[in-house]
């Protein structure tokens, strides 16, 4: 069992502003290029490999929600252990009144069998899946992945048996605001699901510029009298659907089973949420 007492998420609290900090520091003249150097590593390769799961995408040709719930509930459900840590550090940090700073991120696989009582609560399946269900109606935007300083800050072994299943808030998250910020090495950690897009329809579209505004990556510009959207900035995190009063942006998925094994085999590659010595995920629940 790893050792981190209560008061551990007190330290992380006053820890995840650094991360936006830093993020700018990298373009900073002089200190930019040797704090790169720190940060690119932590950031790339297997130490830090992410996805955004819209909760808001449309399924072509029918009409569903039900992307983020696949991906989510397989991951879940094939996992050999569970918990969920006690307190958001970026909300807390920022002392969120939009969603709840308790009960936050979700951590799969054999590792979190040693995560400390004091800072976690070891759940079962169906607990999680609750967790997983409660957190996404309530708009938080599902990033999951490989995160490896996570290891350090939960005290659990870097052994590649760990998935972080973090509910990113658009006001508080530390990753979604350093994203324009971080070095162009480290963006390419940030993985768009395969097959799906953001469409914006222009009769519906009155240019107000909200997408635009709440776009983390700064993927959204307006330009002659429209709006555009860089490919390869967005991160398809479904914010700018979100936030559109007039229903002009959508995310749709050409086809949930590409999507899902996708990200499932890129998974594969860098965390095993079961037991045992392999570097896979289980073929079946």
């Amino acid at each position: 069992m790893s050792r981190r007492p209560k008061w551990w998420l007190d330290v992380l609290r006053f820890y995840w502003p650094l991360n936006t900090l830093s993020a700018k520091m990298t373009r900073w003249p002089m200190v930019g290029p040797l704090l790169s150097r720190v940060v690119i590593p932590l950031f790339t390769k297997d130490n830090f490999n992410i996805s955004y799961i819209p909760i808001n995408a449309h399924i072509e040709p029918v009409v569903s929600s039900a992307l983020c719930g696949k991906i989510l509930d397989e991951l879940v459900r094939r996992s050999s252990h569970r918990v969920i840590i006690g307190r958001c550090s970026c909300r807390d940090s920022k002392k969120c009144s939009n969603f709840p700073i308790e009960d936050s991120c979700l951590l799969l696989g054999e590792d979190t069998r040693v995560v400390d009582s004091r800072i976690a609560k070891h759940v079962s399946v169906d607990e999680a899946l609750l967790h997983v269900r409660k957190k996404t109606a309530a708009g938080l935007i599902p990033m999951i992945g490989r995160v490896r300083m996570d290891d350090f800050f939960y005290g659990i072994p870097n052994r590649g048996r760990m998935l972080t299943i973090c509910f990113c808030c658009p006001c508080c998250c530390s990753v979604l605001s350093a994203l324009q910020y971080l070095p162009e090495e480290a963006k390419s950690s940030l993985v768009r699901l395969k097959n799906v897009d953001v469409i914006v329809d222009a009769k519906k579209c009155i240019q107000c510029c909200s997408c635009m505004n709440a776009c983390f990556a700064k993927a959204i510009t307006l330009s002659g009298g429209a709006i555009q959207r860089d490919e390869h900035k967005c991160i398809s995190c479904g914010r700018c659907s979100m936030v559109c009063l007039q229903q002009a942006t959508s995310i749709i998925v050409e086809n949930i089973d590409v999507t899902v094994d996708e990200i499932l085999g890129r998974i594969k590659q860098r965390v095993n949420v079961e037991s045992g010595e392999n570097n896979g995920l289980r073929d079946g629940p």
